[in-house]
């Protein structure tokens, strides 16, 4: 075996060692970091949950939950053993109980009062800040389509006989009259300019 054919197979068997080496290394490095942030990560959200649990007093659950109110803890709990998360249907159900106070604060009312702003505004304002306070506790942005759903079937059971503040076009009769009157008076008015300009010439 030759100096030079002994270099290279020494040279080839030492690159591969430094590879099988270098990789084992890096791969080695690569799971300790991914390691070290899924520990991270999860003592993040064990910390987080923990800090609810401590507040609420709740079985651990794997979303986060609002603290806008001491009903949070509640309203989270329910989502989490019905639903598993704060989804939608969860927050429709919710917005159940704010519906049931509002429907039975307007029944205690009578149905001619209900279209008066002074008589409603309060049991209104607390349907809005009820509804608010729940989407804020589940984290789901306020307002949202749910939202405006809610106060649209409100609006279409309880006001939907209430007179309206807006401007409304006149009778057709009156549009007619309005219209109809300048017109009729152009002629008439080219009918006298034609005779003042005739009268004018003659006596000229």
């Amino acid at each position: 075996m030759t100096a030079t054919s002994f270099s290279v197979m020494f040279s080839g068997c030492f690159v591969t060692l430094l590879i099988w080496a270098g990789c084992t290394t890096v791969v080695c490095l690569v799971d300790e970091k991914l390691a070290v942030q899924q520990a991270t990560t999860i003592g993040y959200h064990s910390t987080e949950t923990m800090a609810a649990n401590a507040t609420y007093g709740q079985s651990a659950m794997p979303f986060a939950c609002g603290n806008i109110t001491h009903m949070c803890g509640e309203y989270c709990s329910i989502c989490h053993q019905f639903y598993a998360a704060p989804s939608m249907d969860c927050l429709s159900v919710l917005f159940g109980l704010c519906l049931s106070n509002f429907e039975h604060a307007m029944a205690s009312l009578r149905s001619t009062d209900w279209c008066t702003w002074s008589n409603v505004s309060g049991l209104y304002s607390n349907l809005s800040t009820c509804t608010e306070e729940i989407s804020d506790c589940l984290l789901i942005p306020w307002p949202n389509t749910l939202v405006e759903q809610t106060f649209v079937d409100i609006h279409s059971k309880f006001f939907k006989d209430c007179p309206s503040e807006e401007l409304s076009d006149p009778p057709p009769l009156i549009i007619f009259a309005l219209v109809i009157t300048p017109i009729c008076l152009i002629p008439v008015m080219v009918s006298l300019v034609v005779l003042k300009t005739k009268n004018g010439d003659g006596s000229s």
